[in-house]
């Protein structure tokens, strides 16, 4: 077991990360709600998430920056490195309290089912005391500094909810003739728009971009080690992309609407463990909701360092009091008695609608020759980095016309 967790490279938890309580809800409820017709948009997300994640591995291991640090570093019009990085920390940020509120709302979801009671009523607030409760764990881990053991423990958990749900894809026996239908024919249901950009949400999460790039620079050493990080990504975000299509499958197989507990979600396990599904899905949403409640306002502190130059490290006071902020925001968000399912909804939405703007910053900088030299991007990934970024950039747009009742695109 040891050595297992010593090859874990940061592709792997990169893949850990976005495998969280958002992607579980969301594609479930795409399945439930849509049957195998999103299939596709769950495949093109993880195209993209690997074209995106090898560009930030690449820049951080060649560079030996971070993105924001090289953003910071890099541009050299003071207007336009204020406009980038205001840009940058913002969108971390906003995206970051949106996503950590959905993920400690994933963990109270969890834990929901064991412990059915977790409301407490403060004059006209009612406060979820299970929130705030993953929101103190959440606090301690990151204060202390020790949080990667627990990080490593939990990834067990995750693995073995992931593991859970591909045998119970098979084991619902699906129409397989539909499932290729679902991932070869694209097609947008009526009303399924927002869960398009969902399935993007939880999969090109914005903040692993920035997080890959600093973690490759603790795995390996440097360019060198170039063909091991794409492989490790390269394989890594497959397995949790086939994991995502599992769960989509498992949400087709549910014959009920209405989900909005862990209960429910647990419906897609029943071919496989019975009663015992309540189980499998409260630890499995617990174990995604607390690591990923970790990893969020971490990544937004070192995006803020990289932008800042801020000096120090996890114990520092200016990094302690961005994740603080950051974790706050999602307890607040998560423990005010919001619908813990649109919580989930709304930060995948969110981050969707904030990948753009980072997609961006990203393929600029892996053109920058005199930083990544003969590094720099392929033609080739440069053509699907553009079409990623208009993808996204449609959909963000239609997702606003539906919000806004606009009509921006005619």
């Amino acid at each position: 077991m040891k050595r297992f967790f010593s090859q874990i490279g940061p592709g792997t938890l990169v893949a850990a990360a976005f495998i969280g309580p958002g992607t579980v809800t969301v594609c479930t409820l795409a399945g439930v709600e849509f049957g195998f017709t999103m299939l596709w948009a769950m495949v093109l997300s993880v195209i993209a998430t690997i074209v995106l994640q090898e560009m930030a591995a690449r820049l951080g291991l060649v560079t030996g920056k971070g993105l924001a640090q090289v953003l910071r570093d890099e541009i050299n019009s003071p207007a336009f490195k204020f406009i980038a990085l205001a840009l940058v920390v913002s969108a971390i940020l906003v995206g970051n309290a949106a996503y950590e509120a959905g993920n400690i709302s994933g963990g109270a979801l969890g834990l929901q089912t064991l412990i059915p009671n977790s409301q407490v009523d403060i004059g006209s607030i009612r406060l979820n005391t299970l929130s705030i409760t993953i929101g103190l764990l959440a606090f301690v881990f990151l204060f202390v500094g020790r949080y990667k053991l627990i990080e490593r423990s939990l990834v067990v958990l995750v693995i073995f909810m992931s593991l859970s749900f591909l045998l119970a894809a098979f084991l619902t026996e699906p129409a397989w003739i539909e499932v290729l239908k679902g991932l070869f024919v694209p097609s947008v249901p009526k009303e399924g728009l927002l869960t398009v950009i969902a399935l993007v949400g939880t999969t090109v999460v914005p903040y692993n971009l920035f997080l890959h790039a600093s973690l490759v620079k603790e795995k390996w050493r440097d360019e060198r080690d170039l063909k091991a990080a794409r492989r490790d990504t390269y394989v890594s975000i497959t397995l949790g992309g086939l994991v995502s299509l599992a769960i989509i499958i498992c949400g087709a197989g549910i014959q009920q609407s209405g989900i909005s507990s862990a209960a429910g979600l647990a419906a897609g396990l029943k071919p496989l463990y019975g009663e015992l599904a309540k189980w499998v899905v409260s630890l499995g949403l617990f174990a995604a909701g607390i690591t990923s409640a970790i990893t969020a306002p971490l990544a937004a502190a070192y995006v803020a360092k990289g932008c800042f130059g801020w000096q120090g490290g996890l114990k520092s006071n200016t990094f302690r009091l961005i994740w603080m902020l950051v974790l706050l925001m999602g307890v607040i968000f998560s423990s005010i008695g919001w619908s813990p399912i649109e919580i989930i909804r709304f930060a995948q939405v969110a981050n969707g609608l904030l990948l753009p703007i980072i997609a961006i910053f990203l393929l600029w900088a892996v053109n920058q020759r005199k930083i990544l030299d003969s590094y720099v991007n392929k033609p080739v990934v440069n053509l699907l980095g553009v079409l990623i970024i208009l993808a996204t950039l449609i959909l963000s747009i239609r997702s606003l016309e539906r919000v806004f009742e606009l009509n921006l695109l005619g």
